[in-house]
């Protein structure tokens, strides 16, 4: 089978961790034997049309038995090049965003296989749309490459990191920058326990661990998800998680001692993480429930998508 993987979510110099886990994926379908081909682009509104007529020109060129484009805006570039047959997975703000959402859930209707990277996309969240109810429609999220995610001693991650070893430390994985992170969430919980508050945002794909591993927990304050990869990466370094009720974090979280899954509330919030910064290393039993969700399994669904799409009667 040949593939080609559309995007234009890309890791870059200012962005190291972007789009991290589509190419993870990529690796580990490739790994099962698929040939797997990408076309990506730069974001950016000017980019679209150029991309387009550049993808049709390939899809001219070549052949390949199935498109799988990442997120709304590449579909619709795979769509107006003539892609087929096409699977879209989308991954979240192309679902929840005030002026792509809507972009998105017209493409749902028009794609062989629309996919999500949660069950919660299908859903409303917080008064913004989910996907449509198409028909056959999947959850195929990308899911982390575990073998970067161990746990290691914390002494050593905060030496790594030039942190003070005795320090009370929280750790919130996602861009200050996007307020649909809630980063007022995580500075206001850190302020009331007297903890430091480590960002993440422009973290080097391979030294995010010694930053999980580093902190006392890891919060997820986010108003909304796609998957929620920080949740499941933590987990997998056996690094406590609070998170709200967002992508993957109800089913990964739940009870899983040490771990928190709830809505936003200081005093429950406090409460745990209060817990945690009062023990040198605290753990977690998180690496069996990380393991159902990392980037080798979803991998295989990914791979057995491919298969029923491409001989799916539809097509035929």
């Amino acid at each position: 089978m040949h593939v080609l993987v559309v995007t234009n979510f890309e890791p870059d110099e200012s962005a190291p961790q972007r789009g991290r886990w589509v190419r993870d994926q990529i690796d580990e379908v490739r790994r099962r034997g698929i040939e797997v081909d990408v076309f990506s682009f730069p974001p950016g509104r000017g980019e679209y049309v150029p991309a387009t007529r550049r993808l049709r020109a390939l899809l001219r060129r070549e052949r390949f038995d199935l498109v799988h484009a990442h997120y709304g805006l590449p579909g619709w570039c795979a769509k107006l090049a003539g892609a087929g047959p096409l699977i879209v997975t989308f991954h979240g703000t192309d679902v929840r965003h005030g002026v792509v959402g809507p972009l998105s859930r017209r493409l749902a209707w028009r794609v062989d296989l629309v996919a999500a990277a949660s069950r919660a996309l299908f859903a409303p969240e917080n008064g913004r749309p989910g996907l449509p109810p198409v028909p056959g429609s999947a959850v195929l999220p990308c899911g982390p490459d575990l073998e970067r995610f161990e746990p290691m001693p914390r002494e050593g991650a905060r030496r790594a990191l030039d942190l003070d070893p005795d320090g009370r430390y929280l750790f919130f994985p996602a861009d200050p920058a996007r307020p649909e992170k809630r980063h007022d969430r995580a500075a206001a919980l850190a302020a009331s326990c007297g903890a430091d508050l480590l960002t993440g945002g422009s973290i080097e794909p391979e030294r995010m661990p010694l930053w999980i591993n580093a902190a006392n927990a890891v919060l997820v304050t986010s108003d909304y998800e796609g998957f929620g990869m920080a949740a499941v990466e933590a987990l997998s370094c056996g690094v406590p998680v609070l998170s709200t009720p967002v992508g993957v974090a109800p089913y990964a979280l739940e009870g899983i001692d040490g771990c928190l899954c709830a809505e936003f509330d200081s005093d429950t919030w406090g409460a745990l993480a209060e817990r945690h910064l009062g023990v040198p290393d605290p753990r977690v039993e998180g690496a069996a429930r990380a393991a159902s969700l990392s980037a080798a399994r979803m991998a295989e669904r990914a791979i057995e998508a491919y298969r029923d799409v491409t001989r799916s009667p539809a097509l035929d």
